[in-house]
């Protein structure tokens, strides 16, 4: 896939500045510094940590792949030589970044930031399953339109406007999964099914770049080629990029819900006691008894009936 020569020109790796990431980043760690040491305390019970620890190495891990996926060299080889650093850009925008700057937010910062009334009746609808699932999948079948990728790449304001819309979609899609408000979250098992539906859409593109016989994008069929990379090998490579960081990683997220949540739900829902803890085993059972020990267990699900 691989081509053993490597492209000599220097323009591939000449450093370009972009103050208006170092910006952002500078931004969003001086808003959230500021949150947390000024605003916190006066949110939380008094010997209450205003963040855990967990949040805040989100926060940090967060940003730094905000930061990573937004300048030099990933940008700029994204933007103009090769699709398969877009997807890897892309990816680490709607996958990676979004979820823990969200797992990074405390219940009180998000209900701060959102508020009441209008502004969270607005949340709760944007954040439903099916209307951020349908809302993110939508938006990333935008991106890969190639009149709108090679558009991209020449227009500095559509550029932004299409990474802006992909992260906050992206934050809709993970709000019901990982989500600051315990409200919007939902349970295991709708988690599973989420992240299944969520891992379908992406196989599409995904198949379409791996096999696609020509060019897709003609913003990268240009003869500077970084890595020695073909445009074809670069496109295809772009396409298993997307299935293993898109689909491949939310199986594994729903092979963690099941082992890691849902299981530990179902064994903590079996209240339900032996007949021998009730019974003694050298005892002749009656059918009092029986009926004596079904009436003393609890049922296997709150608010069913036997």
């Amino acid at each position: 896939m691989f081509a053993a020569r490597l492209n000599p020109s220097p323009d591939i790796w000449q450093f370009r500045a972009h103050p208006e990431v170092w910006l952002l980043v500078a931004g969003l760690a001086a808003a959230y510094i500021y949150a947390v040491r000024v605003i916190g305390p006066t949110m939380v019970a008094p010997g209450t940590p205003v963040i855990t620890k967990r949040q805040r190495n989100c926060f940090i891990a967060g940003l730094g792949l905000l930061w990573l996926a937004s300048d030099y060299p990933i940008h700029d080889l994204a933007e103009q030589y090769l699709y398969s650093m877009h997807m890897v850009q892309h990816m680490v925008l709607s996958y990676f970044m979004p979820p823990l700057m969200l797992l990074a937010t405390p219940t009180w910062m998000a209900r701060l930031i959102i508020g009441e009334g209008k502004a969270l009746r607005s949340i709760r609808f944007l954040t439903a399953p099916v209307v951020a699932g349908v809302a993110f999948n939508l938006w990333l079948m935008v991106t890969h339109i190639p009149y709108i990728v090679n558009l991209s790449s020449t227009n500095g304001v559509l550029h932004y406007m299409l990474h802006f819309v992909l992260v906050m979609t992206s934050l809709m899609m993970w709000m019901p999964l990982c989500g600051p408000l315990p409200e919007l979250r939902r349970g295991p098992g709708a988690q599973m099914i989420y992240l299944f539906a969520m891992s379908v859409v992406p196989t599409v593109p995904a198949a379409w770049l791996t096999f696609a016989e020509n060019p897709v994008y003609t913003i990268y069929d240009q003869p500077i080629r970084a890595f020695g990379m073909g445009v074809l090998d670069d496109q295809q490579t772009a396409g298993v990029i997307m299935k293993i960081g898109g689909s491949a990683f939310l199986w594994v997220l729903i092979a963690w819900v099941f082992f890691k949540k849902f299981m530990a739900g179902t064994e903590e829902s079996r209240t339900f006691r032996r007949l021998e803890d009730v019974v003694p085993l050298d005892s002749q059972l009656t059918y009092s008894d029986a009926t004596s020990a079904f009436a003393q267990s609890e049922p296997m699900y709150e608010g069913r009936s036997t």
